[in-house]
This record gives structure tokens, C-alpha cells and sequence, in this order.
């Protein structure tokens, strides 16, 4: 019986060992790798922390800390957050584990310890990236002053309604999640977000990387979708000042 049970239990166990392994290459495959122009540009920003920080001119009071989206190269934001900091922003782009926010809710907290010089914070992300970054702010409402979700919202079991932050959510009509998603999503954040929508805009866009599975097609390209998220996110920063 007691080998049985032993031979029971190295069975489970080889049993766990394969799935984990599976589910490891599933997402090194499943990966949407960063376009190269994104990757140069964030291996030239990249710290001994595995961060990939776009620092303005001057002294910053403003940080921005970012999650990528599920399964895409934290590089492909890269283009975007170096945007930012050229409106005098630290943008700090945050890799997770397995390209998967979900296993790295808490990593902000490093990055403004990192920067205790920095004033005031807003935390965001895209698609999974914006939903972990609100349910992070849901156990830490006073830490961010402000909030951006990109083509994202909080999970429905996530009430962002009373936080303090200011918060702006931004989507493009070509989604491949309809319009109504992120309507609704807004009773579940602060009365005054901003619902910013891209004319022509899609889901993969926000990033430089390929066409992502479900996503609708642009009729705007990836510079124009770019620059409206950055002025509207530079709109909100303002607002902090």
C-alpha cells in the first residue's frame, strides 16, 4: 500500500512538472515579439533591474510605472513611453513573469522606491497589463494619483469608483472588444474618467509589435494612434501639476 501511494505521488508529481513545463514554452511561443526598432530602442534604456526606463530631460516630478500587455515583449511599449518622457515623463516600462501581469501585480512598489525623488505617480498598462495595474490600485488607492488603462478595464469584481486617483481609459473603435466593454467599465471607476476613443484605432496598436489574435484591422496607422494616447496621457499629467 505504502508503494502504491509513494509510486501515486512521484506520478502526480512528474504529472506537474509536465504541465508547468508545457505551460512555460505555450507562452515563450505564444509570445508577440517587440518590431526591432522598439527592441533597440528599449535595450538602450534597460537597467540592471530588468526595467526599461525612458528618463525626460531635467528632473522629472511626474513618474509613469507600466505593465505590457499578456504575451507581448515589454519592448514594444517602448516607442510610446520614450513619447512620454519626451513631454517630460519617467516612463518606466515593467517586464512580469512569463510576459503575464497576473504573476507580477505587485512589481510598482520597487519602481517608486527606485525613485522616491519623483513627486507624484500614475501607474497603467495595456489590455491585461491596465487590468493588473487597477487591481493593484484597488489594494493601494492612495499610492497613485493618477490611473491610464490602454485598450483595458478593471475586472468586474474590481469598484475603482471611490479611489482618488484621476484616471483615463483609452480605446480604438477597431477593438476586437466592442465599445459597450469599456462604456460600461466606467461604473466601476471614479466619476470624471476620461473615456478617450481612438477613430480607427485597434487593440495591437498601443505597442510596436505584430497582429494580434481577435484584433480588428486600423484604418489609422500605429505613429497616429500613438500620438493621440500621448497627448491625452500628457493631458492627465498636466492635470497632476
Amino acid at each position: 500500500m505504502k508503494k502504491r501511494i509513494k509510486l501515486i505521488g512521484i506520478i502526480l508529481a512528474a504529472l506537474l512538472v509536465v504541465a508547468a513545463l508545457g505551460f512555460y514554452i505555450w507562452t515563450r511561443v505564444a509570445t508577440y515579439p517587440a518590431f526591432s526598432e522598439a527592441a533597440t530602442l528599449a535595450q538602450a534604456s534597460e537597467t540592471d533591474d530588468g526595467w526599461y526606463v525612458h528618463e525626460p530631460e531635467g528632473e522629472p516630478t511626474v513618474g509613469f510605472v507600466f505593465y505590457p500587455g499578456g504575451l507581448v515583449e515589454p519592448a514594444a511599449y517602448s516607442p510610446l513611453m520614450e513619447q512620454l518622457s519626451g513631454g517630460g515623463v519617467l516612463a518606466v516600462i515593467v517586464p512580469m513573469p512569463l510576459d503575464l501581469a497576473v504573476f507580477g501585480i505587485g512589481r510598482a512598489d520597487k519602481v517608486l522606491d527606485a525613485y522616491p525623488e519623483i513627486d507624484r505617480w500614475v501607474i497603467g498598462g495595456h489590455s491585461l497589463g491596465g487590468a493588473m495595474a487597477a487591481q493593484f490600485v484597488s489594494s493601494n488607492p492612495e499610492t497613485f494619483d493618477g490611473m491610464v488603462l490602454l485598450a483595458s478595464y478593471p475586472a468586474d469584481s474590481t469598484d475603482l469608483s471611490e479611489i482618488p486617483a484621476q484616471v483615463l481609459s483609452i480605446y480604438g473603435t477597431e477593438d476586437g472588444v466592442t465599445g459597450d466593454v469599456f462604456e460600461e467599465s466606467l461604473n466601476r471607476l471614479p466619476q470624471g474618467t476620461v473615456l478617450q476613443v481612438i477613430e480607427g484605432g485597434n487593440h495591437a496598436q498601443f505597442g510596436n509589435y505584430g497582429p494580434q489574435k481577435g484584433d480588428g484591422t486600423p484604418s489609422v496607422s500605429r505613429e497616429d494612434q500613438q500620438q493621440q494616447t500621448t497627448s491625452a496621457i500628457l493631458d492627465l499629467v498636466e492635470a497632476l501639476k
